[in-house]
């Protein structure tokens, strides 16, 4: 199985993306003009350091995935010529980079696509939230594959199902394994709607901001207590245990702090460190000087979570796995350096 990874102009990040190159099937990315699910790309310098960057990932034979996956495009969505700025920028990518796949959420630039590039794949944005045979039928015409909704990580039998449906419908299933999103979050298409539009909003004299409600949820140190059991992201060492059920595992690492450490993490299956860090969003300042040790998770976990029931309401399980697996560190302390 390999990997999916999410540009950053980081230069450690790429050179650990050049070193375990084996390991990483794709490099995703935005193009300038267009929002994504992280915004726009920030200015002209920005735009030619990320083209220099993916040449050289082009030249290691690592694929390209291009993101159109903002949430909105405003009045544009159904232009001619938002869809005409389209067709030029995937015709230039496929010359320069030979990109294979792209990634959107909207049906409409995916029909756009399907019928002008018919060779490329065209995949069904995890912003979807797609987790069920009949969200994929509704679509099937549009999307060659299906990011699988983040809350079903860790729900062997929904799992199995969608795989089953995907196999059987000559359909790809791809997991985002690291995502930091809470479960059913009531504000993300909220968010998503702001971040798509948050060159927009840059500009105004706000009166409030929103960095999201999983941020000040978890400042809550009651609510922390829910922690593993309201998010979905899969460990580096519990990915054996459903990966064959994916054609692709997807690493969010384009805002990550340490976004090699996560490549890393999860090229070699195994961490010693806070789990914390490996998230996106990451949530390591709600616990300090409290740290998710990786390394006090026994190695069952993943078995016992993806075959429960999910009636987290009658279980302290999950509960007990966050408080003995929490340190408290000295102020101060340094650890997991790489």
């Amino acid at each position: 199985m390999k990997f999916m990874v999410g540009y950053q102009a980081d230069e450690h990040l790429k050179e650990t993306i050049l070193r375990y190159r084996e390991a990483i099937a794709e490099i995703y990315f935005p193009w300038i003009g267009f929002t994504s699910g992280r915004g726009m790309v920030a200015g002209y310098e920005a735009q030619c350091r990320m083209e220099s960057d993916l040449d050289d990932y082009t030249r290691a034979g690592i694929g390209m995935n291009l993101l159109l996956n903002g949430n909105c495009y405003g009045r544009r969505s159904q232009s001619r010529i938002f869809f005409q700025s389209i067709g030029d920028t995937v015709e230039n990518l496929c010359e320069r980079y030979h990109l294979g796949s792209i990634t959107t959420a909207s049906p409409l630039i995916a029909k756009f696509l399907k019928e002008n590039f018919p060779d490329l794949e065209i995949r069904a944005s995890v912003n979807m939230e797609i987790g069920t045979s009949v969200g994929m039928d509704y679509l099937a015409d549009l999307f060659d594959g299906f990011y699988l909704k983040r809350e079903y990580n860790k729900d062997l039998a929904r799992i199995q199902a969608n795989r089953k449906w995907c196999s059987d419908h000559n359909k790809k299933l791809y997991l985002l394994a690291n995502s930091g999103c809470l479960n059913f979050c009531s504000a993300r298409t909220f968010h998503d709607n702001l971040v798509a539009h948050q060159h927009e909003i840059a500009e105004m004299d706000n009166g409030y901001e929103f960095h999201g409600i999983c941020h000040s949820y978890l400042a809550n140190p009651e609510k922390r207590k829910s922690f593993l059991q309201i998010t979905n992201f899969i460990r580096p060492e519990d990915l054996a245990k459903i990966e064959d059920y994916f054609d692709g595992i997807k690493l969010a690492t384009r805002t990550n702090r340490n976004p090699a450490a996560v490549v890393k993490a999860y090229a070699e299956r195994h961490y010693i460190g806070n789990l914390l860090d490996l998230t996106e969003p990451n949530h390591a300042g709600h616990f300090y000087p409290e740290i998710l040790a990786n390394d006090r998770i026994p190695n069952d976990y993943a078995d016992r979570v993806l075959s429960c029931d999910k009636n987290c309401d009658q279980c302290g399980y999950c509960a007990d796995i966050l408080r003995s697996a929490l340190i408290r560190l000295d102020e101060g302390s340094v650890f997991n350096k790489e």
